[in-house]
């Protein structure tokens, strides 16, 4: 049986996006890869160089439909973050405008990529939750954070190759 399931590169899409957007590089932004939350740590040792990161996680949360129409939803989760004076709540007030900028020309382009991946049958749901994380998560850094769900075709059907 042919392989047919298919996947949506969340990771390069962003970097993509990190790389070649204006907004972005005039704030410093820069692309890093993280696994979930707990490993954000690396991120935050990249913001001693840094001013500002856009992460995307390595790992997702989904299911699979079994339905009439199998799928797989996947959902992926971008970080973003940018440095402050520490206890300056009013410049962690701009990077938080800042951020939410980014997110909103981010989206911007997302809205393309949407029309374009359900030509080949990946689907990004059009409800996208931002967070902004509070104060206390990483003193003189304000982060936020956003995901994105995706349904791709799951090819469930049985194939006795497969089994002994």
């Amino acid at each position: 049986m042919q392989q047919s399931n298919i996947n949506w590169d969340a990771t390069a899409f962003f970097a993509s996006l990190t790389e070649k957007n204006k907004f972005a590089k005039a704030h410093g932004f820069v692309f890093a890869r993280v696994s979930g939350l707990d490993g954000f740590e690396e991120v935050l040792q990249q913001l001693q160089s840094a001013t500002a990161i856009v992460a995307v996680s390595d790992i997702s949360q989904g299911y699979i439909e079994v339905n009439n129409s199998p799928h797989t939803r996947r959902v992926k989760t971008v970080f973003l973050a940018m440095r402050h004076a520490i206890l300056d709540m009013e410049a962690r007030q701009m990077c938080m405008n800042i951020m939410r900028e980014l997110f909103r020309q981010f989206m911007s382009k997302l809205i393309l990529e949407k029309t374009k991946q359900e030509q080949n049958n990946i689907f990004l749901d059009p409800r996208i939750s931002f967070q902004e994380i509070d104060q206390y998560f990483f003193s003189g850094c304000a982060c936020a954070f956003f995901q994105i769900a995706v349904d791709t075709y799951t090819d469930l059907r049985y194939d006795p190759t497969e089994w002994q």
